[in-house]
């Protein structure tokens, strides 16, 4: 049997990813990752305004007291290898990726044009095999419309895509109103793979204090439907990558996600609900499944059930719409 996949142009031994998340902040999280079975790893995402942060704090420090006598010009003396406060991050992108057989895929979280392609630029020269673009943006302006919202994203994309010669992923969030068209662009702008979708924290009001704070809930099986229906609207209709990255918590999200079209599956939560040895519990269901079933592969799953076989995909999602809320019964959840 086999369970190899493809993805941004890489091969994989199976269609199960560990997601940008704390675990793969490190080299070492990342090869107990790879130990568990994890196909490829995304690394822990950088973000721009961290970077800025640290750049501020290095100034302050290397500049602190200068020339305030004589015999001292500074008291901090400057870092010869440090590069804007992301040095760091980029060795450890460096030794995963030399040390790790599984593909090492780069996270990056950019708020400036010279940030996105600056930063990716470096992410491709310390051994990244591809890069995930996390673009993280909530419209708060009521001037800016939707169609500028795409506009700014397409060309996070085209940039990126124009600077390296690594695979370009984006992860996008649901919210934008007609994502087939958006992924149609997105290809033509330079996406070689999509991944559906990205989770906005929302803060929350603790009414005891009135204070705003923020959580940080891990997801659930029950986010599944969202994705699973975008990634079946776009399968085969996009020439590009789909990543399924919402509610993976067993094999069974596995299966409905390669049945739509999804080439490979991501997951956090689950890891870190479960530990990492959750990978070869989900790997070996999914085998199990495609055994039990008569199939003989990941291939011959992916797409059944994707919306290419439906000649009226909108109708039908119009009528499951109204029976879900007609045949509700009070009292009774229909399964």
């Amino acid at each position: 049997m086999s369970l190899a996949t493809r993805y941004l142009g890489l091969q994989l031994v199976h269609p199960i990813v560990a997601s940008a998340s704390p675990l793969t902040a490190t080299l070492d999280g990342m090869r107990r990752l790879e130990d568990a079975g994890a196909a490829a790893v995304v690394m822990a995402s950088l973000y721009e305004e961290q970077i800025r942060a640290e750049d501020t704090a290095y100034a302050l420090l290397t500049e602190h007291g200068s020339n305030s006598q004589a015999e001292a010009g500074s008291y901090f003396p400057e870092l010869p290898d440090y590069d804007s406060g992301v040095s760091g991050h980029l060795e450890t992108l460096q030794r995963a990726s030399d040390a790790l057989d599984i593909p090492v895929i780069a996270s990056l979280n950019g708020t400036t044009a010279e940030g996105w392609t600056g930063h990716a630029r470096a992410l491709e020269q310390a051994g990244a095999s591809a890069i995930e673009l996390n673009v993280y943006s909530v419209p708060v302006d009521p001037e800016v419309s939707g169609a500028e919202v795409e506009r700014r994203t397409l060309e996070v994309v085209r940039q990126v895509a124009a600077t390296v010669q690594i695979p370009v992923s984006i992860k996008l969030a649901p919210y934008f109103s007609s994502m087939p068209h958006l992924a149609v662009e997105l290809v033509r702008a330079g996406a070689a793979g999509l991944v559906l979708f990205n989770r906005y924290y929302a803060p929350d009001i603790d009414l005891a204090t009135l204070q705003v704070t923020r959580s940080l809930p891990l997801s659930t099986a029950a986010e599944l439907p969202l994705a699973l229906v975008s990634i079946a609207l776009l399968s085969r209709r996009v020439g590009c990558s789909l990543a399924a990255s919402r509610g993976v918590e067993t094999h069974v999200e596995v299966v409905k996600y390669l049945l739509v079209g999804a080439d490979v599956v991501m997951t956090t939560s689950a890891l870190l609900r479960n530990g990492v040895r959750h990978l070869a519990t989900m790997r070996e269901g999914l085998e199990r499944w495609l055994g039990a079933n008569g199939f003989d592969s990941v291939d011959a799953i992916r797409g059944l059930k994707d919306a290419t076989h439906v000649e009226h995909v909108d109708a039908l999602l119009r009528a499951q719409y109204v029976a879900a809320l007609t045949d509700y019964l009070p009292g009774k959840l229909v399964q």
